[in-house]
């Protein structure tokens, strides 16, 4: 059943009586939440937290602030939550990608990677940065950065001050910039 211009919050409520209208915001927002935990910790591993996302969400839909229509910072905020209970793993698996280095590529793709060399290239020393941001960092940067959420998104997911999504983006920014600038600038030399 589908609930176009139904606000995510009424569908919440609407769940508590109905436990099946929960189905819904899985419907909106699971492609997102998967898209989201794909790039933090793999397929495989974003498919059962994607599963576990929602099941908390559902479990504590009780809890939903109703101020919010639309649900996807707060699932969000879930599955960060969740990825940061599994960070040991996520920075382990950052630090194995900057030590393989970039894939290899696939014969018979010779357009897709001509069109990836220059990300590759960046590819071990932008996951060696993530891997060395302060996890408060790495989070509101992955959710701007990837996912596209605004500032007040940020902070509604993560439960912390518009302010200190500010600060902990520029931080991040910052140390990322010192980290692959060099490399950038060093790249542009040898092809010169």
């Amino acid at each position: 059943m589908s609930s176009p211009g139904v606000a995510d919050a009424e569908i919440i409520a609407a769940s508590l009586r109905h436990p099946e209208r929960f189905a819904v915001v899985f419907d909106r927002h699971a492609a997102h939440i998967h898209r989201y935990l794909a790039r933090r910790l793999g397929g495989q591993l974003a498919d059962d937290v994607v599963g576990e996302t929602f099941l908390a969400a559902f479990t504590g839909r009780g809890r939903y602030d109703p101020a919010f229509p639309d649900a996807r910072p707060w699932l969000y905020g879930i599955a960060t939550n969740l990825v940061g209970k599994r960070r040991r793993d996520e920075a382990r698996e950052y630090r194995l990608r900057a030590a393989l280095g970039p894939p290899d590529a696939q014969e018979g793709h010779a357009d897709r990677v001509a069109a990836r060399v220059s990300a590759q290239a960046m590819n071990g020393r932008l996951a060696a940065a993530l891997a060395g941001l302060a996890r408060g960092d790495r989070d509101v940067l992955l959710l701007i950065a990837w996912e596209g959420l605004a500032y007040d998104e940020v902070a509604a997911a993560l439960g912390i001050p518009v302010g200190t999504v500010r600060s902990r983006l520029n931080r991040a920014r910052k140390k990322l910039r010192a980290v692959l600038a060099p490399a950038s600038a060093e790249e542009v030399s040898n092809r010169g």
